[in-house]
């Protein structure tokens, strides 16, 4: 259903918090024009924890009439409020995107059959596909492969699955209990790097933040391994394993992102939501380093 390199955009916003819409629509233009083959508003690089959901909303309308159909659009409908959760995959829907990503609700992590219930709202409110989003070292949980299979025996337009976990074994097992349900199940990979291995082990692609620096050198990779070229693969992968330095760089990988991207270009603000520890002079020319430097 869906394949590639997707980018969880950033959420630009002016330096008083408010979002800067014409900035984040010159952003998604160039997504759009490098060749991605889709953008996730509302994910955890877009801060989705940190805006209200009238301001979402409209977000989301903006971001889907920009984008035009040149690329894919998700909406982050992830919330510990369920009802909010819920209103917005509907508002999503109406709006035109393509699919919602919805991650674990946290704090109090859900046991399977919670996840069961909350994830299975979700789809029941939607005719859209719903990918789910794995991120236990934020979230707490784990959505294991028996209960991913489990999901998307129950729904079927629960297809796809995000899996930010650092290890592709974790990934591999999800993808072989999925597809014995749906053997369209999509899933993709939390991590940059991930996406040969991601691919090998028979998954669709990566949705990484890297994404909103350097779309060029992701869809150099994506359409490489397509092609078979094997040594532009290679040396896409090689320049994105030594962007990943960037994600250390910040005391919170948003702001590192946000460095990134304004080191190429982009004039925008590189404030997060608060409460944060914002990026540093210091860390903005540790970025640049990184960013001249051959991998």
């Amino acid at each position: 259903m869906f394949k590639g390199v997707f980018c969880p955009s950033i959420t630009i916003t002016k330096d008083d918090g408010s979002i800067d819409y014409e900035l984040w629509g010159r952003h998604l233009d160039h997504l759009a024009t490098a060749g991605i083959n889709g953008v996730l508003l509302f994910g955890s690089i877009g801060e989705f924890y940190a805006f209200p959901l009238e301001t979402k909303e409209k977000a989301v309308d903006f971001a889907v009439k920009r984008v035009a159909g040149r690329m894919k659009v998700f909406a982050g409908v992830g919330s510990t409020v369920l009802s909010d959760a819920v209103a917005f995959t509907q508002y999503a829907e109406k709006a035109g995107v393509d699919a919602v990503v919805a991650v674990s609700p946290y704090y109090f992590g859900p046991t399977d059959d919670g996840a069961k219930h909350y994830f299975g709202a979700i789809a029941e409110a939607t005719t859209l596909p719903v990918l789910l989003y794995n991120f236990p070292a934020r979230t707490g949980t784990d959505l294991n492969p028996e209960l991913v299979a489990d999901l998307a025996r129950e729904h079927s337009n629960i297809a796809g699955i995000k899996d930010t976990v650092d290890t592709i074994s974790h990934t591999r097992k999800v993808i072989v209990a999925a597809r014995k349900v749906n053997p369209d199940f999509a899933v993709f990979s939390g991590f940059d790097e991930y996406y040969f291995v991601n691919r090998i082990s028979g998954g669709n692609g990566i949705i990484t933040g890297l994404t909103n620096v350097e779309p060029e050198t992701f869809v150099a990779l994506h359409k490489a391994y397509e092609s078979g070229d094997f040594a532009a693969a290679t040396t896409a992968a090689q320049r994105i394993s030594h962007l990943m330095k960037i994600y250390d760089v910040a005391d919170l990988f948003v702001s590192a992102i946000k460095g990134g991207v304004k080191l190429k270009g982009l004039p925008i603000s590189t404030k997060i939501q608060e409460p944060a520890v914002q990026l540093t002079d210091e860390q903005l020319h540790t970025i640049e380093s990184i960013l001249e430097a051959n991998s």
